[in-house]
């Protein structure tokens, strides 16, 4: 047996608070003595005075004093966990289970340990000031509802939620699909062709579970019954209904749904827990296994031979009856923020956009496209993927021998559920596939397609917008987009070869001056013996860099509200060229055509 002694960050950890105690008589101080446990965490009491802080009705209900259990790990990897033994901070923001303060919500950026335990303690007092004067939004709090706690055993799968629950019923019916060995999604109508798909009840409980929702199926149904049982003390306000009877409800619907199962089947079950706050409920997510389930089902056959009503006493359930936590993804619009919403790309969501050419640039903006929320992604390509595309291209091994457009639509329909994908194997769609679209984006780098999107913007009246990409051959560190907006009937080629005019009069700019020059020797590459077609030069992260910058960009554009055209060029910063920017707005339209031999 190993001997228990202090690690180097404990001994500081004692010599911090020493220092501080001495410095603040009286406002700081351990109580007793520390003990170290089995897993080598030291663990005491400590002492502040909180007299002075500021409060209000329904914040922290501090005391002249508030007593603190301490435990320190062995490392200084991980902040320090405190504790209280009481209830008095039950359903407030960021306490955990009652009586486990929150004090980091991230504590791999907000614990820096240079600080030492000096540090933590200014934390705390900040947390009881924050507290106390009510600024905690319980809104935020974690997993507020089911305690603060994650329920997720470890290894287990997860449900996807995408749709909203019905209202004003105690259970509904549910649907779990499964997608791969480690996911399901909650579906809560039956397809038809979902033939495989398991039948999972949903409950909705009457109030949150401020102590969680127990460790096993015989906590868990006393826990439904009693949210508070053997919690109760002097002090501790009660919120929703005690001793409801809700377990007989839970056993009801569960035993209809296993009973209707092959024995050895597992059975499922997602519970509705309310939210302190209102609005939506929290989700969680139960598997109660097949000997479990078998159990359940043997007491129902039992019951059932004295009424034909599924009936089941909780206290028959056995305790030893284990249940395995499901994590839950919800992804519920009226719960999740998506993390993309505050910048340029969300003037995507819901758009038709056409990506010609599923090269260089455009098989990484198609990516970009899908994950902003496009709802319908076209792509055109005849290109064949060959081993040596993979440097730059957003493909894979597996994806050699396909087309670009079939293995491109393959890697965006796995990255979004609800995208619709076309492919065409086409340099560009028919006419008839032009109606309906919110952008056209143009990686093809072809003067063929470039004349056939001057045709488009003078013809339509009603027109999509019309965007154009291009890299430099030399490096593929620079990047070129032209714009073309509504009602502006010019296209992107025209603008294009007039904003080339006036970057090649500025010699601040001389980097891009390349982008209207014919290549020179050595800026394009043969990449294989024989009749090999000259390509340019570029990595992966050059292209995914380029076109990432490119694809925000032209976000900004659609969402701004106002029709602006014109040329924008960019210079990734480790370019030769270093980092840069510059938007070159379209003048008026020329007097006539561009002559039909000009070249880009």
């Amino acid at each position: 047996m190993s001997k228990r002694i202090l690690s180097h960050w404990q001994r500081q950890v004692l010599a911090d608070l020493g220092a501080i105690a001495n410095a603040f008589p009286g406002d700081v101080e351990m109580i007793g003595k520390f003990r170290l446990d089995r897993s080598q965490s030291m663990r005491f009491r400590l002492r502040l005075r909180t007299a002075d802080m500021p409060r209000v009705f329904g914040g922290l209900p501090l005391g002249e004093q508030e007593e603190f259990v301490v435990t320190v790990g062995a490392s200084d990897l991980t902040p320090p966990r405190i504790e209280v033994d009481h209830l008095r901070f039950l359903h407030h923001a960021h306490v955990l289970q009652g009586h486990r303060l929150c004090l980091y919500l991230d504590p791999s950026r907000e614990w820096d340990p240079i600080g030492g335990f000096g540090s933590f303690i200014d934390r705390l007092v900040d947390w009881l000031g924050e507290a106390a004067s009510g600024r905690f939004d319980a809104q935020t709090a974690l997993y507020h509802a089911v305690g603060g706690v994650l329920h997720a055993t470890p290894g287990a799968p997860t449900v996807v939620v995408r749709s909203p629950l019905p209202s004003g019923k105690r259970a509904h019916h549910g649907w779990l699909v499964a997608r791969t060995p480690h996911r399901f999604d909650l579906l809560l109508d039956r397809r038809p062709v979902l033939e495989r798909a398991d039948h999972v009840p949903i409950v909705v409980l009457d109030a949150d579970l401020p102590f969680g929702a127990g460790t096993n199926f015989r906590t868990f149904l006393r826990t439904v019954d009693a949210p508070y049982h053997g919690k109760l003390t002097p002090g501790v306000h009660l919120r929703g209904r005690i001793d409801t009877g809700l377990s007989a409800t839970v056993l009801t619907v569960l035993g209809a749904s296993a009973i209707r199962k092959a024995d050895g089947t597992a059975q499922r079950l997602i519970i509705a827990v309310p939210h302190p706050t209102g609005d939506s409920p929290h989700l969680i997510a139960a598997s109660i296994p097949a000997s479990g389930a078998d159990h359940l089902r043997g007491l129902i056959r039992s019951n059932r031979k004295s009424s034909s009503m599924i009936c089941v006493d909780p206290a028959e359930i056995d305790p030893t009856t284990s249940l395995e936590w499901w994590q839950v993804s919800d992804e519920r619009r009226e719960v999740t923020i998506r993390r993309d919403s505050a910048r340029p790309v969300t003037a995507y969501t819901g758009k038709t956009v056409h990506v010609w050419g599923c090269g260089g640039l455009g098989s990484w903006i198609a990516e970009y496209v899908v994950r902003a929320g496009a709802k319908r992604v076209i792509l055109c390509d005849p290109g064949v993927i060959s081993g040596g595309l993979l440097v730059r291209q957003n493909f894979v091994e597996a994806d050699v021998g396909s087309t670009k457009v079939e293995a491109l639509a393959r890697r965006l329909r796995a990255i979004s559920d609800t995208v619709e994908v076309t492919a065409s194997d086409a340099m560009m769609p028919g006419e008839g596939d032009l109606a309906e679209v919110d952008l056209i984006i143009d990686a093809t780098v072809s003067i063929a397609i470039s004349r056939v999107l001057d045709g488009l913007a003078a013809a339509l009246e009603q027109r999509p917008v019309l965007a154009q990409v291009a890299t430099d051959a030399r490096t593929g560190t620079l990047g070129a987009m032209t714009v073309s907006m509504p009602p502006l009937r010019v296209g992107p080629l025209t603008i294009d070869r007039e904003a080339g005019k006036q970057i090649a009069k500025d010699g601040t700019y001389e980097a891009f001056h390349a982008l209207w020059r014919p290549s020179t020797s050595g800026d394009e590459i043969i990449p294989t013996r024989g009749c090999s077609t000259p390509t340019f030069h570029g990595s992966a992260a050059d292209m995914a860099g380029v076109a990432g910058s490119l694809t925000s960009i032209l976000g900004a554009h659609l969402g701004a509200g106002t029709a602006v055209s014109g040329t924008h060029l960019i210079s990734l910063p480790h370019g030769e060229a270093g980092p840069l920017r510059t938007f070159v707005p379209a003048l008026s339209p020329p007097a006539g055509p561009l002559p039909a031999d000009e070249t880009m």
